[in-house]
C-alpha cells in the first residue's frame, strides 16, 4: 500500500455540517452498516444516483457510520471559483468526461485506494432516468477500480432525496428548498454487503462488464426494500426527469417494470 492518505481537517469538518443541515429539509434514515475494517479504505462506495441533493444526502449518511469517503466528481465543480477550491482541498477526485483527460481518473482513484481511502462513485455515471427510477445499467469503471486497487466494493442505495431536490434543479431551487423545510419528507440511505467480485471469466473487458452488473445489481437488491410499495411507479413522481430507455437494465429487481 502507498502512503496512508490522511483525511483533511475541512472535509472532517464539513461531513460534521452536513448532519446539521440535512435535518432541515428532510428525516433522515441510515440503514446498513460498513465493516469496522473497511471504514478507513481501501474501500469503493457505489450508489445509485437520483437527485442533485444526493452527495449532501450521502456526506451525512457517511459520517453517521464513520466513514470519509473521497467523492469522484465532475471536473465542472473543480472549475467553479469556490467550489473548486474546496473539492481539491477534501481531496476528491476529478472525472473529465468527454475529455481526453477522462483516462486518468481511472489510475488517480486506483492510487488514491492503494494509499487507504474510501472512494465514493455513481456507477451510472449519471442522475439516472430509468422510468421506474431503478439504477440504469453501469459504467465499467467502478469494476476495473476493484480490479486494479483490490479494494472492496461495498453498494449503497438511496431514495426519496428527488422529494428534496428534483432533476431539474437549479430551476426552482427556492420553491423546491422552501417545501423541503416545510414537509421535511423521509429519505433513506441504506449500506449493503460487500459485493462477490470473485470467480469472474474471461477477457479482462468481460469481466469488467460482469463485474459492473454484479455491482449494479448490488445497488438495485439493496434499494427494493427501502422503496416497499413501489417497485414500479414511484409514489413521488419527479416530473422534470426526462425518462430514457436506453440503459434499462434488462435485468431488474422482480416485480419491477419490464424485464
Amino acid at each position: 500500500m502507498e502512503a496512508s492518505w490522511r483525511v483533511p481537517w475541512l472535509w472532517r469538518a464539513l461531513l460534521r455540517a452536513s448532519r446539521l443541515v440535512v435535518p432541515l429539509i428532510c428525516r433522515l434514515r441510515v440503514s446498513g452498516a460498513v465493516p469496522a475494517g473497511l471504514r478507513h479504505g481501501p474501500l469503493i462506495l457505489a450508489a445509485n444516483h437520483i437527485s442533485p441533493v444526493d452527495p449532501l444526502m450521502l456526506m451525512a449518511a457517511c459520517s453517521r457510520v464513520g466513514i470519509a469517503p473521497r467523492f469522484m466528481a465532475t471536473a465542472g465543480l473543480f472549475q467553479a471559483p469556490v467550489a473548486g477550491s474546496i473539492m481539491r482541498a477534501c481531496g476528491h477526485l476529478r472525472v473529465d468526461r468527454h475529455t481526453a483527460q477522462v483516462a486518468e481518473a481511472l489510475p488517480a482513484a486506483a492510487a488514491a485506494l492503494r494509499a487507504g481511502s474510501v472512494v465514493l462513485v455513481y456507477p451510472e455515471g449519471r442522475i439516472g432516468l430509468d422510468p421506474w427510477m431503478w439504477p440504469e445499467r453501469g459504467k465499467t469503471g467502478v469494476a476495473r477500480m476493484a480490479a486494479l486497487s483490490g479494494a472492496p466494493v461495498i453498494p449503497v442505495a438511496q431514495w426519496d432525496a428527488h422529494r428534496v431536490l428534483p432533476y431539474g434543479a437549479p430551476a426552482g431551487l427556492a420553491r423546491s428548498l422552501l417545501r423541503a423545510i416545510r414537509r421535511r419528507p423521509v429519505v433513506h440511505v441504506s449500506f449493503g454487503e460487500p459485493v462477490d467480485l470473485s470467480g469472474l471469466t474471461g477477457t479482462a473487458g468481460a469481466q469488467a462488464m460482469r463485474a459492473t452488473d454484479r455491482i449494479v445489481e448490488g445497488i438495485a437488491q439493496t434499494l427494493a426494500p427501502l422503496r416497499p410499495g413501489e417497485l414500479e411507479t414511484p409514489h413521488h413522481v419527479d416530473h422534470t426527469r426526462t425518462p430514457d430507455m436506453s440503459r434499462v437494465r434488462r435485468h431488474r429487481v422482480a416485480g419491477t417494470g419490464p424485464l
